[in-house]
């Protein structure tokens, strides 16, 4: 399986900068352009839906939606709509969502089941098929079918989480696990171990389902000004995301000093707190030389895909420009 290299958006744009940054990621040869299913921001397939034209060759798709979100039948739609103006080709993300609380949605349970029956019937509308679908937390009715243009081939499912069961869940019936807010690579084997037993379940042979790594990313030619940036931003993610990696283990005191600088306001602090062997765990920060280092360790590790996340550099500009024309060739090469 051949490695491959992807960049991820934040939905946080106006139309003109979705497009913009769509042109300036095309002149490069990344193989998927990914947008978030964060909340509040935009809701990911219009966005997606202005960038696809401009993107000749990367396939497109959501890392990931939330099916107590978004409704499966509306996952379906949306993508084939996409589908329709996406020339690399789609997939379709899904996960168990993040700030659900907040924002007053109600989590479906239990999570495992929601996303494999969101997976089945999202194939159900796509590949055209008609009887209806009975599940424990979704049904469709024997005469509901997809009445629109359905994608031309197979759309490949991505799952993302951390954790074991739901990896499971992957194994068994996705094309890709995505572990988000990640670029440690001694976290890679575990995600294999917990993807394989689905594997065998559903007599799978191992290594069908992709491991993908994915963070925020910095790139700077100025490095420890790109660093120290990447520690802002990790600063206000890393007590949620730490905790989920078993190969790490952070001092509850860290925990309770990032959370206070944070809630604080002074991000400043909160950067002077994370190493930078810490940082390098939890996103590509750096000159071009450090993330690729970086990407090649998750590479060796056993990850299938890397992905390159927002904010990409101290200017997004620059920042996609240093992946573009230094990381990406070597990391083709």
């Amino acid at each position: 399986m051949p490695r491959e290299v992807s960049i991820a958006f934040q939905t946080d744009k106006s139309a003109t900068q979705y497009i913009a940054l769509a042109k300036l990621v095309n002149q490069y040869a990344f193989d998927a352009v990914t947008v978030y299913c964060d909340l509040p921001y935009h809701t990911p397939y219009a966005p997606l839906m202005l960038m696809a034209p401009h993107l000749d060759r990367a396939r497109v798709g959501v890392a990931a939606n939330a099916p107590s979100r978004i409704h499966p039948v509306d996952i379906a739609a949306q993508t084939a709509l996409l589908a329709d103006v996406a020339r690399g080709g789609v997939y379709v993300g899904l996960a168990r969502g993040a700030w659900l609380g907040d924002h007053g949605i109600h989590e479906l349970t239990p999570p495992a089941q929601v996303i494999r029956e969101a997976v089945d019937v999202i194939r159900y509308l796509l590949e055209g098929r008609t009887g209806g679908y009975t599940g424990q937390v979704y049904s469709l009715a024997p005469q509901v079918h997809a009445p629109y243009p359905l994608p031309a081939g197979r759309v490949p499912v991505l799952i993302g989480t951390w954790g074991g069961q739901l990896a499971g869940v992957a194994g068994e019936i996705a094309d890709e696990v995505k572990v988000g807010g990640s670029a440690n690579p001694d976290f890679v084997p575990l995600m294999q171990s917990y993807i394989a037993a689905g594997e065998s379940r559903a007599g799978r042979s191992m290594g069908t389902v992709r491991v993908v790594m994915g963070a925020v990313c910095v790139a700077d030619d100025d490095r420890e000004r790109a660093r120290h940036a990447a520690k802002r931003s990790v600063a206000q993610y890393l007590p949620v995301v730490a905790p989920l990696d078993p190969t790490i283990t952070l001092e509850p005191e860290l925990v309770a000093r990032l959370n206070a600088a944070f809630n604080a306001g002074d991000l400043d602090a909160a950067a002077h707190l994370i190493s930078d062997d810490l940082l390098n765990r939890f996103a590509f920060a750096g000159n071009a030389a450090d993330l690729i280092q970086q990407a090649e360790r998750l590479f060796a590790a056993g990850a299938g895909r890397v992905e390159f996340g927002t904010p990409h550099g101290l200017s997004s500009e620059h920042g996609i420009r240093i992946l573009g024309e230094q990381v990406l060739p070597a990391l083709k090469r």
